[in-house]
């Protein structure tokens, strides 16, 4: 795969989303507010942590996690995946579809709710754990008194790379809108990748140029070039590797995210 193969999948790995966390009932004053919140399940795994499934325009859902205080924004699933379902490369579920409407479902999670057997559960990967349904008078004095915070992923998986040697390169982009210009760069064997401090960034029609004080990582877009880094004059040509196809890996495998918290439900099991 090229770079201009491999840049164009890491692109489309999140789908562009809004950011505002403002919750649907709002202060549940007006007839819109109170609906929304009639509809909205709660759910605890009985540590302290809450899952909240609510009303989406568009007959979807959206989901939010945390604690009796602290409700987190879960990043919504593309369009065409049910609003239950989040992006979650630390489990895989290798019996599901690889290719549904175009997106690989094995690295997705979900919050399964059945309202009127009044029942929770949430299943990470192919893990699946029960969760106890919260009574509508308790889950509404929650939902009104706990305050929302956006989702804390600054960053999504940009490029990854390879060399002969085994050495990893990893580029990640700004997740949230206004910040898609911000890059930062990861170096290293497996598991023990560090992060380059950077000097400057070129990034234009052409492709990619991260400085660091150790070299340059260089991505060209619009040319069937290899990447190369360049550190003391000396090139060491890389071989790109699909984000898209390797998220388990690059969450678990290459140390960046090891002790990350993604903002879903599935970062305490």
């Amino acid at each position: 795969m090229n770079c201009r193969h491999l840049l164009a999948a890491s692109v489309t790995l999140l789908s562009s989303t809004s950011w505002a966390i403002e919750p649907p009932w709002g202060k549940a004053e007006k007839l819109k507010e109170l609906r929304a919140l009639e509809q909205t399940v709660v759910c605890t795994d009985n540590q302290g942590h809450y899952v909240v499934v609510a009303p989406k325009e568009s007959n979807s859902k959206q989901l939010f996690y945390g604690d009796e205080k602290t409700l987190t924004q879960v990043i919504p699933a593309p369009w065409g995946i049910s609003g239950n379902s989040f992006l979650e490369p630390r489990f895989f579920n290798k019996t599901a579809n690889s290719n549904f409407r175009g997106h690989d479902m094995r690295v997705y999670s979900a919050v399964i709710s059945e309202p009127e057997q009044k029942t929770c559960s949430l299943r990470c990967g192919e893990k699946t754990v029960p969760l106890t349904w919260v009574e509508a008078d308790k889950a509404h004095a929650l939902l009104l008194k706990a305050k929302y915070e956006p989702n804390p992923q600054q960053f999504e998986p940009y490029a990854l790379l390879r060399d002969a040697q085994g050495n990893y390169y990893l580029v990640e982009r700004g997740l949230q809108p206004g910040t898609e210009k911000s890059f930062r760069v990861y170096m290293g064997p497996k598991g023990r990748l560090k992060k380059q401090e950077m000097k400057d960034i070129v990034s234009d029609s052409e492709g990619e140029i991260f400085s660091t004080k150790k070299g340059e990582l260089r991505l060209v877009v619009d040319r069937a070039a290899t990447p190369v880094w360049i550190e003391k004059k000396r090139k060491v040509e890389l071989r790109a590797v699909p984000v898209s196809e390797n998220l388990p890996l690059i969450y678990n495998e290459l140390g960046v995210y090891t002790t990350a918290r993604l903002g879903n439900p599935c970062d305490d099991q």
